[in-house]
């Protein structure tokens, strides 16, 4: 099975297990829907962190590869007697 199958069945069995969860639960319809919110919240958050984790890692690797790039082509430019340029970074 391919690993697109794998994640769709995981996220279908999560969706229906969850649909269960809130047909049987054993309060009534307005603390469901409180507790619903108050998770979903809660892992809104959390997901929000990561993501902007995730966002500062790629821009702090993306800036250090272009300051390798940088330094890579004056290193070249200098061994091939060419006179040094400024290297203009947007």
């Amino acid at each position: 099975m391919s690993t697109g199958k794998v994640v769709l069945g995981v996220l279908a069995g999560a969706a229906a297990g969850a649909l269960l969860g809130v047909l049987f639960a054993p309060h009534k319809g307005a603390v469901t829907r409180k507790k619903i919110v108050r998770t979903t919240g809660s892992y809104a958050n959390g997901v929000k962190g990561k993501v902007k984790d995730l966002l500062d890692d790629i821009t702090e690797k993306f800036e250090q590869v272009k300051e390798d790039i940088s330094e890579f082509a004056e290193q070249k430019m200098q061994k091939n007697g060419e006179p040094k340029k400024e290297v203009k970074t947007t």
